[in-house]
């Protein structure tokens, strides 16, 4: 599990094609993840929970399945490309952003951004499908990163983005059209799941 506040801004330093574009090896350079990792332990890289496959200094290497790469956007990371990157939480530190498993529900993008004098009103568009779990004042993942949705309708939401997230994350650089992973918040999933049972 992790809460969506990023730890470091990454980078990719090799993406392996395998079988065919099925699947995917990642290598990504992060000095704060690669501190304590090992094997088997658990990095979001840019929200999407992956499993260290190795480490080598300030590196790690991961394997991405076919259904990661369907429903994330890690199948346009380049060399190069940031990535914004989360340990799992331990069980004793604080939860300052909110449940976030790691597992995309589905990929946005950015439609515009307002800039103001201290913050930054983006719009991101919603997949269909999605609608239904993002309210007002309710919280999101985007790339990530937890976030506080401003406003919603049926095709897209806004998020203010602070100082802080600008400088210390993707978010900052994203421009119109670039694509962003999207978790919604689990509980609104189960809530739908255990009251449609209800109604049965």
């Amino acid at each position: 599990m992790f809460t969506g506040i990023v730890e470091e801004l990454g980078e990719v330093v090799a993406v392996e094609e395998l079988d065919a574009g099925r699947s995917a090896r990642l290598t990504v350079r992060g000095k704060v993840v690669t501190g304590d990792a090992r094997h088997g332990d658990s990095i979001a890289v840019n929200g999407v929970c992956l499993t260290v496959a190795a480490v080598d200094g300030d590196a790690f290497t991961a394997d991405v399945m076919k259904e990661t790469l369907d429903r994330s956007s890690l199948g346009a990371l380049r060399p190069g490309s940031p990535v914004n990157l989360e340990r799992a939480v331990r069980a004793d530190q604080r939860l300052g952003g909110h449940i976030v498993q790691g597992h995309v529900d589905g990929t946005g993008a950015v439609v515009s951004r307002e800039p103001a004098e201290h913050w930054e009103i983006v719009r991101i568009s919603l997949p269909p499908g999605l609608e239904r779990y993002v309210v007002e004042k309710g919280s999101i993942a985007v790339d990530g990163v937890s976030l506080t949705v401003v406003a919603a309708d049926a095709e897209s939401f806004t998020v203010s983005l602070i100082p802080t997230t600008l400088e210390l994350t993707t978010l900052g650089h994203k421009r119109p059209g670039d694509p962003v992973n999207l978790e919604v918040d689990v509980i609104a999933k189960y809530v739908e799941k255990l009251t449609a049972g209800a109604r049965a």
